[in-house]
């Protein structure tokens, strides 16, 4: 099965960084990413979605270090279905993202990192782990002309077989 999510937007909040037992360092945070539409009698409507995000191994370190909140960030990762039970007993659950890959958007002083890719070293502990994937490189040599177009979001090539709906 193919479990990938894509994401660009603002963090919500800043970085909560904690190491296992083990040494390696994890952080939490969330991102927020909006769509904008038209609405039936024409007027702007908005849906913005928060997820929370996490990091592993050196990558968390580095989101503590330049990553604050407000901060815009491309991330690619796996998505996670967390699941607790509350102080009434009753069940809940909420999807999560484990993030692979980032890359810092905006300028300098947004994020004090610039515009830079930085992989996900895989974890360790009781999570899980799926192979390392590249920022991108498997795509086609950029020319000119698609520098500008690839900076902003990465082409991803999937089967339409393979979509589950």
């Amino acid at each position: 099965m193919f479990n990938k999510v894509i994401m660009a937007g603002n963090l919500t909040r800043d970085i909560e960084l904690r190491y296992l037992p083990s040494g390696s360092a994890v952080a939490n945070t969330a991102i927020a990413t909006n769509r904008k539409f038209k609405k039936q009698d024409g007027t702007p409507g908005e849906e913005v979605c928060f997820t929370d995000i996490t990091f592993f191994g050196r990558s968390a370190e580095i989101a503590n270090q330049y990553l604050k909140r407000g901060s815009k960030v491309l991330i690619d990762g796996r998505l996670k279905l967390d699941q607790w039970t509350d102080q009434n007993g009753g069940k809940r659950s909420k999807h999560s993202i484990i993030v692979e890959t980032m890359q810092m958007l905006g300028s300098r002083d947004d994020n004090q990192g610039g515009n830079n890719n930085y992989n996900q070293p895989q974890s360790s502990g009781s999570y899980e782990s799926a192979p390392q994937q590249s920022n991108y490189s498997n795509q086609k040599p950029q020319t000119q002309a698609n520098k500008q177009a690839s900076n902003e979001m990465p082409e991803i090539d999937i089967n339409e077989d393979e979509i589950p709906f």
